[in-house]
């Protein structure tokens, strides 16, 4: 399983903005034949910090999906929310297995 962990720090007057394009992206993202999960998850410490948790079967299904309409709609729409880039940490994920 391809597993990456997406960190994100948000402009504090865009998380609210941040988490409804977070929603769009995640209900279709859970659509794609290839996912496994995919989380949106929120600090309780820092409510600017996010991880977005993607699984896929594998390597071609998670680029497969930076293909698609909905994620390339989210990457635009988020573009000026965020306060520093973000970064993605690949991850080989072991259990569940695929």
């Amino acid at each position: 399983m391809h597993t990456t962990l997406v960190h994100v720090q948000v402009k504090a007057d865009c998380i609210d903005a941040f988490i409804t394009a977070c929603e769009a992206n995640h209900l279709a993202s859970i659509q794609e034949p290839g996912n496994r999960r995919f989380d949106v998850l929120q600090s309780p410490d820092d409510a600017c910090r996010f991880i977005l948790y993607e699984a896929y079967a594998n390597g071609e299904d998670a680029a497969a999906h930076k293909q698609t309409t909905h994620y390339q709609t989210w990457r635009e729409t988020v573009a000026d929310m965020m306060a520093k880039p973000r970064f993605g940490e690949p991850f080989t994920g072991l259990f569940p297995q695929a």
